[in-house]
């Protein structure tokens, strides 16, 4: 496998300098293995990296899940799954490569058992290696599982290359070292959590409590992939690579910020999940409050893991948590309802099955936050997700102010709007400009305009799913991309009050139909002059 993989020739950016910064021979441990979300993205992730020389020379990928069954049937799964899902068709031979080694091994999580055999498994392909191998666990499970999977790798010794100290018996700063030194580093443990990390602020703190009595906070990867996304990306990219924003970065320029993640399904047989969780801790807690930082956040002192970080704590310190009686104000939910997408009648959320009866979980969400900071004072950042709207759509739409004086004639100044510029995060990554341009003819008649770009045209390459970027820097240990302990119960302290607040409401909530924009009630936390851009 290993000698395959060497021989691709780095593709895409995503690969770009691994002879600088290569990642050390690594045992990834998938728990959950054999769930959607190992089959759909990581897996064939996995493959899109080998295919691209992206894993190490000595890579290893270990399964647990509870199902019995043998090595091989597991990795006629895994095939299977990325045959399916990879965004490229597979290389024969570098698929065979990479599954040639898969080990797989059965039992339920809480068992003791799994965790001895899942030893054997380690020491076995180390041994094979000849050398230790850095571990990565990674929790591709169930919410309530991840305390008791981190607590179970501990007591079985799993987890001991985590805790190495010093000559002076303190932990090495490894976010402060130099890049070249934590390369040459002896091999490590690591863990990566998937969302949701809690479902409210107690919660994300007792689970912080316990994972960190396992891992220190610099082996522990809370993944939002959202931030494995080129544009999200590209956003610090655009906005600390170019002087033409700079100046015009803050209130006395920038009118609003709107941040819309849009989604024409339904919740998709996950009413076990999402009939708990809804629209507000689903996306707007985690992905959504992330993206607001990336806007929002000062120019960090260096692009290290903490210094980014640390910007993007302080954003969500300066974000006021609303007071239960200031809710109504600047929060609206609703639920879809029976309606038409794609021509096609669809049922409403009550109707899915799986939902309990009468169910007061909002599938739409929209807040109206402010971060109350020199720089953004006075701007209003709407945030809006939703399931079951008119089309699929991620996106971030800066709008500065309108100009102070138009000169042209009515007629003429009829379409002259503000100035916008919008990052489309999915489902087309690029990045456009609004401007106002005269249209051909004898008369100065003004209508908006767009400059823009697309990943796909621009660079004639197809953008790395965000996974792939993830997990490599979850292997070497850059925690750029992740979420911090502090960031998490950050952005609980904000989304805490509202979902206490609405719960204390209780039902029924105001209903928009499917493959509509979303609801009325939402146009009520805008601000005068403000307005909701089409989905």
């Amino acid at each position: 496998m290993n000698a395959v993989i060497q021989q691709a020739v780095p593709q895409n950016p995503l690969i770009e300098g691994l002879e600088r910064l290569p990642v050390p021979p690594t045992t990834l441990v998938i728990f959950g293995a054999t769930g959607d979300l190992a089959r759909r993205k990581l897996l064939p992730a996995l493959y899109n990296l080998a295919h691209e020389g992206g894993l190490p020379e000595i890579f290893h990928l270990v399964g647990v899940s509870r199902r019995e069954k043998p090595h091989e049937h597991y990795r006629e799964e895994c095939e299977q799954a990325i045959r399916r899902f990879s965004r490229r068709k597979p290389d024969e031979a570098v698929l065979s490569g990479l599954l040639q080694d898969v080990r797989y091994v059965p039992g339920v999580f809480d068992d003791e058992a799994v965790y001895a055999q899942l030893a054997k498994v380690l020491s076995e392909l180390e041994r094979i290696a000849g050398q230790p191998l850095s571990r990565l666990f990674y929790l591709s499970t169930a919410p309530s599982f991840f305390p008791t999977i981190v607590e179970a790798l501990g007591r079985q010794g799993l987890t001991a290359l985590t805790t190495q100290t010093g000559a002076d018996g303190a932990r090495p700063n490894r976010a402060a070292a130099p890049s070249h030194a934590r390369e040459r580093e002896e091999a490590t443990c690591r863990v990566v959590i998937e969302k949701p990390f809690g479902s409210s602020l107690s919660e994300a703190i007792s689970l912080n409590e316990r994972v960190l009595s396992v891992f220190d906070e610099s082996a522990v990867f809370r993944i939002d992939h959202y931030l494995g996304k080129e544009t999200v990306q590209n956003l610090m990219a655009l906005r600390f690579a170019n002087g033409m924003f700079e100046p015009l970065w803050n209130r006395n320029y920038i009118d609003s910020v709107q941040i819309t993640a849009a989604e024409d399904i339904g919740i998709e047989g996950r009413a076990g999940y999402y009939d708990r969780a809804g629209a507000l801790r689903d996306l707007i807690q985690n992905h959504m409050l992330q993206l607001l930082c990336h806007i929002a956040m000062e120019p960090p002192a260096s692009f290290t893991a903490d210094e980014v970080r640390n910007e993007k704590v302080k954003v969500l310190r300066a974000i006021h948590a609303p007071k239960p009686s200031e809710v109504e104000q600047m929060a609206r939910r609703a639920q879809y309802a029976a309606g038409h997408l794609g021509g096609d009648g669809v049922i409403g959320y009550l109707e899915e099955e799986g939902v309990r009866e009468g169910s007061a979980t909002e599938t739409f969400a929209a807040l109206r936050l402010e971060v109350d900071n020199w720089r953004w004072a006075g701007v209003p950042f709407y945030l809006r997700a939703g399931k079951r709207l008119a089309r699929k759509v991620t996106e971030i739409a800066v709008t500065l102010k309108p100009v102070p004086h138009v000169a042209f004639s009515e007629e003429g100044a009829r379409e002259i709007k503000p100035n916008q510029l919008v990052l489309t995060v999915q489902p087309n990554e690029g990045v456009s400009l609004q401007l106002g341009a005269k249209v051909p003819g004898p008369r100065m008649t003004i209508r908006p305009v767009n400059m823009e770009f697309l990943y796909g045209t621009s660079f004639l390459s197809q953008s790395p799913e965000a996974y792939e970027r993830l997990i490599v820097d979850a292997m070497r240990g850059d925690a750029t991309l992740f979420t911090r302990n502090d960031e998490v119960e950050a952005q609980w302290r904000i989304c805490d009050p509202i979902i206490t607040a609405w719960e204390q409401a209780g039902g029924p909530l105001p209903s928009y139909p499917a493959g509509s924009e979303g609801p009325a009630e939402a146009n009520e936390i805008l601000l005068k002059g403000d307005e909701w851009r089409a989905i």
